[in-house]
Order: structure tokens, then C-alpha cells, then sequence
């Protein structure tokens, strides 16, 4: 017996719009592993033990990006609000808005439509595309 169809069948609806909105504000995690601190390092011209140094802290047995006193992540530049490592973004990053909690429910996903202002806007995803970019984590 095959599961039903999620509610978002149907695809959504995302376009980002680089505003950093999911980038500051209450602490969190953002999780990062290995391949991802050597990508940001590449991109940046820094050293890995730099990167990790500077950028990343442990929580647990875990390795997050860490956050600015104000809540802004480390790579979110302060003048633009835009991601200093778009190009190299952690994984966590990169499938946002379409994390396993978000979907959950339609009115988990309300939720992310009433804080980022590129969900329910925008380019058309495919559920093939939503449940690719869900896989990549589990948040």
C-alpha cells in the first residue's frame, strides 16, 4: 500500500529573494559538515581551520555556523543583508524553505509564508523538485 500524496501534490510556490530574513533573528542552528566548511573556505580564499575557527561552533556532538551578538548569521554581510557565501551555502541553507518541518502541515507552511517573503511567491516547484530539496535535511 502506497503512502498518500502530501498535501503539497500539487507543487508550491518559492522564489528567494535574497532579503536575509531567514539568515537573522532567535538563535538557532544551522548544521554543517565537512565538504560544506572546505566549500566556504574555497570560496572565501581562507584556510579550513580558519573557517572553522572563526565561523563554526559545536552544539553536542554537532558543527553549526555560529551567530553575530544581534542574531545575524556569521556570513550574512550586515550592509546588504545579503549571503556572503550564496554560492557555497551549507546544505541546511540551500533547501530552505522546503525542510521536513515546513511541510509537515499546511499551516506549518502558512507559517513560512507569513515570514519569508519568497514562500508562496514566485517560481512554481515541482513535488518532485520539493522532495528533492527535503531530503538534503532533516529539519
Amino acid at each position: 500500500m502506497s503512502e498518500p500524496a502530501p498535501w503539497y501534490k500539487d507543487g508550491l510556490r518559492f522564489t528567494c529573494t535574497q532579503c536575509g530574513d531567514c539568515c537573522t533573528g532567535e538563535p538557532g542552528v544551522v548544521w554543517i559538515d565537512d565538504e560544506e566548511v572546505a566549500r566556504i573556505a574555497e570560496l572565501t580564499g581562507k584556510p579550513v581551520a580558519e573557517v572553522r575557527l572563526f565561523h563554526t561552533r559545536l552544539v553536542g556532538d554537532r558543527v553549526t555556523l555560529i551567530e553575530l551578538p544581534n542574531g545575524d548569521c556569521t556570513f550574512l554581510d550586515g550592509k546588504t543583508r545579503r549571503c556572503s557565501i550564496y554560492q557555497a551555502r551549507p546544505r541546511q541553507c540551500r533547501s530552505w524553505p522546503f525542510w521536513p518541518s515546513n511541510l509537515k502541515t499546511p499551516q506549518a507552511w502558512q507559517e513560512v509564508e507569513r515570514v519569508c517573503p519568497g514562500a508562496g511567491q514566485g517560481a512554481f516547484v515541482s513535488l518532485e523538485e520539493i522532495e528533492r530539496q527535503s531530503s538534503l535535511i532533516d529539519i
